[in-house]
């Protein structure tokens, strides 16, 4: 049967789309296999509703071949890529819909008389079966929404990743020849998390080129959504990029170590306010971008490193919090700008420090 054939090839597509075999245009191939799937599927069960199920070897070798890819692609997919919190969900909906699909062709293939009334007890079991589903899927939502209230969140923010590097999709960037990715090149610190935002209104892809999305792939970006990446564990070294939708558009990301901090030692009596006195060593210092900055305190009292003035009070930039003899404490500047910082506990003691 024709359906056979349709759904054997889209099922084919499938299984290379998703198993990464095949890379280019990986959207539209899921997409267009997905979709000779289920018109195969459709053909399929409309020709076993007409003519009945076809009992010839080749019809029961396809079947065979059919069902053997499903099943062993299912259970690969399962064990090894899947990572879907819905997967129990769509295999129960399935079972929910085929099951009484099956029993209601088979009593219209032997029993016509029975139709009737067996396919209005199907359906009043799957209403039940369905409207007790979304009860207790109400349940378990309040259950999740009271649990979030109860959550640590000094825990959750000790689990914040490093520092953001922006980088823009810019509006009209699917047009060939006008500007795309900004910057167009680059350069990160390792350890930082980039966010590719999407200001176009079209989608697109953030994907690797020399592996084709091996070592990052955004998938599509829907205008206004946000891709992210944490670099912490991308090696040092130049990275091609393009968008899979759009080819033309490519940009490089250049990952490099990590700089060593700049210190500003609290020197030992900062806590005592004396004419001529250094309190943050140096008081002002100059930096580019990107720099992390290490406040060491070697007096023998607590300090902080707050930013603000003591006239104004912190601006929540950064704070180091207290400080005890020898503690650390470490920022990276990401922005350009001029930042004043004072020590709350010692308002005498102030410094700056520039990012160009």
């Amino acid at each position: 049967m024709p359906g056979m054939g349709l759904t054997g090839i889209g099922l084919a597509g499938l299984i290379l789309a998703y198993a990464g075999i095949a890379h280019t245009f990986i959207d539209g191939m899921h997409a267009l296999t997905g979709l000779t799937m289920f018109v195969g599927l459709i053909f399929t069960a409309a020709g076993i509703l007409d003519g009945g199920i076809s009992t010839s070897t080749r019809a029961k070798v396809t079947t065979l071949v059919i069902v053997s890819i499903s099943i062993g692609f299912g259970l690969y997919t399962l064990v090894t890529m899947n990572t879907s919190d819905f997967t129990l969900t769509i295999v129960l909906i399935l079972l929910a819909i085929a099951l009484p699909a099956l029993a209601i062709g088979y009593v219209a293939m032997k029993k016509p008389g029975s139709i009737k009334p067996i396919g209005l007890v199907l359906g009043l079991a799957v209403a039940s079966a369905m409207v007790i589903w979304v009860s207790a899927g109400a349940m378990s939502a309040d259950e999740e929404i009271t649990s979030e209230e109860t959550v640590d969140h000094e825990a959750v923010e000790g689990l914040t990743t490093g520092p953001i590097f922006a980088i823009e999709i810019l509006e009209d960037s699917a047009q060939e020849g006008n500007p795309d990715y900004s910057p167009d090149r680059a350069i990160v610190t390792q350890g930082y998390v980039i966010e590719w935002i999407n200001e176009d209104s079209a989608p697109h892809t953030v994907t690797s080129s020399a592996d084709y999305g091996e070592t990052f792939d955004s998938s599509l970006i829907s205008a206004g959504e946000i891709f992210t990446l944490d670099t912490t564990n991308l090696e040092i070294g130049e990275y091609e990029y393009l968008c899979i939708v759009h080819p033309w558009m490519t940009a490089t990301l250049v990952i490099e170590a990590p700089k060593e901090p700049t210190k500003i030692i609290i020197p030992k009596g900062a806590a005592i306010p004396e004419d001529g006195k250094i309190f943050y060593d140096p008081e002002t210092i100059n930096i580019s971008t990107g720099t992390t900055v290490e406040w060491v305190n070697e007096d023998s009292a607590m300090h902080t490193a707050t930013s603000g003035s003591p006239t104004n009070g912190a601006d929540g930039i950064f704070d180091s919090e207290i400080l005890n003899i020898d503690d650390t404490y470490q920022f990276t500047f990401a922005d350009a700008g001029n930042y004043d910082y004072y020590c709350i506990l010692h308002p005498w003691m102030i410094g700056t420090v520039n990012v160009e």
